[in-house]
């Protein structure tokens, strides 16, 4: 393996597009599995949360770490491999401390509009497939506990009969996704709009702070509105200053669509997105978005 590339981000904003189209290239793979939190987490379980610090980076962690990231990229015969788990974005200073060789790429959207969507997924229907492709990079040593978290969240869903349910002012019974330190209070106070919301806030807050502490040449951003609209010019973009320029092929973005920006115009009333830019206006600011999200 000759690169690393870690991609963070907030659910649904671009993550999954963005990976899959870095790995069409030659010479970049990824596990074929969606994410590997299972792996990151090994060494600290106890820890309910996914905000790990650098702390968390124990001399055996990093050593699993790099031993299970250096095996993939043999098993799979690539010399660029890229890593993408929404959860990293609330652990970069860990995943820095663990591979300071790595070079992160950082896909941002709307929080309006990833947050519309991550609504839409958060009890969505139970896929085997999935969960199966994913049990296989669970570490042998965490597989009771892996499991039993598994289906106490399935069992969760069913009892509550939140299963399918995108209702907005739903008080959620299981978490899905990343998971901040107070993700439980999240859960007992807010309604899962403003769940979504305060999960895309914290992603990307934390990660713009972290990612300040990170060399500069190993920080790349990308805004997932301009790759969707402009695809071939801000892949060529973000190859040439990945150092792959020379893999770039114009069938990579082939399939890249618009259609999702703006989604959320129909989800979010003026009046609520007036009161929820409370929550997230100063990280939209951040990030170049209008605290509302209406340009």
């Amino acid at each position: 393996m000759n690169k690393l590339i870690i991609i963070v981000g907030a659910p649904r904003s671009g993550t999954n597009m963005l990976r899959d189209v870095l790995t069409s290239l030659e010479g970049v793979s990824t596990w074929p599995c969606d994410e590997i939190n299972p792996i990151w987490k090994h060494g600290n379980l106890d820890v309910p949360h996914d905000e790990l610090l650098p702390e968390h980076a124990r001399p055996e962690v990093v050593s699993f770490l790099r031993r299970n990231f250096a095996h993939a990229a043999e098993e799979f015969g690539c010399d660029v491999l890229v890593e993408k788990t929404c959860a990293t974005s609330m652990r970069v200073a860990f995943a820095a401390k663990t591979f300071p060789e790595a070079e992160f790429v950082f896909i941002h959207r709307d929080g309006f509009d990833a947050a519309a969507s991550t609504m839409k997924r958060w009890n969505a229907p139970f896929d085997l497939a999935y969960t199966l492709r994913k049990v296989r990079y669970v570490p042998v040593a965490d597989l009771p506990m892996q499991i039993l978290a598994f289906l106490r969240t399935r069992l969760g869903k069913i009892l509550s009969g939140q299963a399918g349910s995108t209702e907005a002012d739903l008080k959620v019974a299981t978490w899905w996704g990343p998971r901040p330190h107070d993700f439980r209070q999240l859960q007992e106070s807010c309604t899962l709009e403003e769940v979504a919301l305060t999960q895309w806030e914290r992603c990307a807050s934390l990660t713009l702070d972290q990612l300040a502490a990170v060399a500069p040449e190993k920080v790349h951003r990308v805004a997932y509105e301009d790759f969707v609209q402009e695809p071939e010019a801000e892949l060529r973009r973000l190859l040439d200053e990945l150092g792959l320029e020379d893999r770039y092929a114009a069938e990579s973005v082939a399939t890249v669509s618009a259609g999702s920006i703006g989604k959320s115009l129909t989800q979010y009333p003026p009046a609520e997105r007036e009161r929820l830019a409370d929550m997230v206006g100063p990280t939209m600011q951040r990030l170049g978005y209008p605290e509302d999200g209406l340009a």
